[in-house]
């Protein structure tokens, strides 16, 4: 509730959570992804209470009074799996590398994170957290995820200057924070009157709209009835068997500009990838072959890349 950074984290079902978290119960990474967004981050910071000198997250205001994406802002399907996905893979980075690390919190992961993003210099203590917790890559989903999150709104055109937090991009940065505030209370009102019309947006219909239930249990039982086991489906061509390799790019100089450009590259292809494919991807002098194992064992390690193939000549794939 009075945590220094808004930090949104899955637990499984079976803990039972101090009485100082805020608990929201729900499964769908698409809406945890907007709530670990810039837009809910922002809104929260503004409508919410302090604590001393530490905001305070107030449900009522925060969370309820939150207007969520959805068709009539530009929300798809196709966008929808993406912030999904996103989530995903940032929820995972976090565990994972706390796992790794016991001594590693996610107070120091996203002090650094601020520090990075502010181009400020980070102490002794500071450059080993950013190794452990792979803040780069921290940076770069959270980055990835407020570009989408934007998009469902239709508002990418604050992206940029909402993304600068650098002394220099100050003023630009707190006019379009409070150019997106302005535009989630227009949106908000936009939903009190749908509302009040009779139109509303559920978060979990199932469990929030009664009526909606027995329906919803009809249509279950005969999709069920309905079903029919599928025959499994063939296995993917192998790697050797498939399309042109990717053009040539720069092997960029930046941690986490490089996780990035190989996972690019894996997603780019279409097909996987063997690490002799991600070398004749890039074009560059010096021993920055020797990284790419380990680039591409991160990227499996935080869910955006899957090992497939035997493992005498292991490819990967974005998963």
């Amino acid at each position: 509730m009075t945590a220094k950074h808004r930090l949104f984290v899955r637990l499984d079902s079976a803990v039972v959570p101090d009485q100082g978290l805020v608990c929201i119960a729900i499964e769908s990474l698409e809406l945890i992804g907007v709530l670990m967004s810039v837009v809910h981050l922002s809104w929260a910071q503004r409508v919410g209470g302090t604590l001393e000198d530490r905001p305070r997250y107030n449900q009522s205001r925060c969370f309820e009074t939150f207007p969520f994406p959805s068709d009539d802002t530009g929300l798809n399907p196709s966008l929808a799996d993406h912030i999904r996905n996103l989530a995903e893979q940032l929820d995972s980075h976090r565990k994972t590398q706390q796992a790794a690390h016991p001594g590693l919190t996610l107070t120091g992961m996203y002090n650094v994170l601020e520090k990075l993003r502010a181009g400020e210099p980070l102490t002794p203590k500071e450059r080993d957290i950013h190794t452990q917790g792979l803040v780069g890559v921290l940076r770069t989903l959270h980055d990835e995820l407020d570009a989408a999150v934007l998009e469902a709104y239709g508002w990418s055109d604050l992206g940029p200057a909402l993304a600068d937090r650098t002394p220099a991009g100050r003023d630009a940065h707190e006019a379009a924070v409070a150019e997106l505030l302005e535009r989630l209370v227009a949106l908000n009102a936009k939903r009190a009157a749908e509302e009040a019309a009779g139109t509303v947006r559920w978060l979990r219909p199932e469990f929030q709209n009664p009526a909606l239930r027995g329906a919803l249990a009809t249509e279950q039982a005969e999709q069920a009835e309905m079903e029919v086991e599928a025959p499994e489906a063939e296995e993917a061509a192998s790697p050797a068997a498939v399309a042109a390799p990717v053009a040539k790019r720069a092997w960029p100089k930046g941690v986490a500009e490089q996780i990035k450009a190989v996972a690019d590259v894996m997603a780019s292809a279409g097909r996987p990838v063997s690490l002799a494919d991600l070398e004749a991807s890039f074009t560059a002098r010096g021993r920055w072959r020797d990284r790419l194992p380990t680039i591409v064992e991160t990227l499996e390690a935080i869910g955006r890349a899957r090992r497939c193939g035997p493992v005498e000549t292991p490819a990967w794939a974005t998963a």
